[in-house]
């Protein structure tokens, strides 16, 4: 009797305890077992979560991606420390001390962009590429050795010097004459011009991949077009040229703008610094030339006096003998 009178009495109060516990406590309760029921590990279906982590494939990933690029999964790609021995071997001599740091970033940049699978070349990227290079070799000391500098670094990452000069060329002579707002509209696609062909390109490729030497070689474009060459002037004109007429993201391009005109200072500041070492060095031969012929002209005159010592003695001895 005492048992089912104590059983009435915990099922009477049983909603007076309900009522008395703070809602919070049981909405986090009845969150946390939502989280958990949620969750693939505290669902019933935990081994087939746990095989579809554990059976993954390289390049077999159902997306457009992997798709397109899957089989290159496993690849052989060459590394950067292979393409720069190439391009020591091929070049056979020692680069000079103010330039090695620049060669070698450019070959492990270069090598990096061309061994991406999604990299295709096109005429933009080897005007940016040949002008990035005439750039930082124009002022070489051995202008022969600057030319095989340029030669080693193309073919030891794959690329032929021929056909980037030849692309380069034939973009830079259908630039000549155009304005900013031509420039602009080929960007967009508009006509049927190499410049409009590539941004169509561009376009409708999904993965396409831009290249800090692209970007260069627009910068090489506002050049010829009459774009003054700022670096603030250059940075609106690629967020209008990348973001606004080609429809990609243009936060990359802009920021190599900026490095571009950056490193631009530096190498222009390393040409006078060698042009007035240039100049010391020539005005110091030509003090020490001085010198020689000042020393040569005074030991012609001794030599002179001396002879003519010698003949008024040999003409007063031939006297007395006689």
């Amino acid at each position: 009797m005492k048992f089912s009178r104590s059983l009435v009495l915990a099922v009477l109060s049983a909603p007076s305890v309900l009522a008395f516990t703070s809602q919070s406590v049981n909405k986090r309760v009845s969150s946390l077992s939502m989280s958990e029921s949620s969750t693939p590990f505290f669902s019933s279906d935990i081994a087939a979560a746990l095989d579809r982590e554990v059976s993954y494939q390289p390049g077999k990933a159902d997306s457009d991606f992997a798709r397109k690029y899957g089989h290159l999964a496993g690849a052989q790609i060459r590394t950067v420390g292979e393409a720069f021995t190439q391009f020591t071997d091929m070049l056979g001599s020692p680069v000079n001390a103010l330039y090695k740091g620049i060669c070698t970033d450019l070959v492990g940049s270069l090598h990096l962009i061309v061994v991406n699978a999604r990299f295709n070349r096109d005429p933009v990227f080897s005007l940016g590429l040949v002008a990035a290079l005439d750039l930082v070799l124009k002022n070489y000391p051995e202008q022969d050795t600057a030319k095989k500098i340029k030669t080693a670094m193309l073919e030891s990452v794959g690329l032929s010097e021929a056909e980037i000069d030849a692309e380069a060329a034939s973009l830079e002579a259908w630039a000549q004459g155009k304005t900013k707002d031509d420039i602009s509209s080929a960007l967009k696609g508009e006509g049927d011009s190499p410049l409009a062909q590539i941004a169509k390109a561009a376009k409708e490729d999904q993965w396409w991949m831009y290249s800090r030497f692209f970007g260069i070689g627009l910068i090489r474009i506002m050049d010829i077009v009459g774009v003054e060459q700022d670096m603030s002037v250059a940075y609106d004109c690629m967020e209008e040229w990348v973001g606004k007429c080609m429809d990609k993201p243009f936060y990359t391009a802009c920021s190599d703008s900026d490095l571009y005109f950056k490193q631009k200072g530096k190498l222009d500041m390393m040409e006078t610094m060698m042009k007035e070492i240039e100049i010391r060095e020539k005005k110091r031969m030509a003090d020490r030339l001085e010198a020689k012929a000042e020393m040569a002209l005074k030991q012609a005159e001794k030599d002179a006096k001396l002879q003519e010592v010698i003949d008024t003695e040999a003409a007063a001895k031939e006297k007395q003998e006689a």
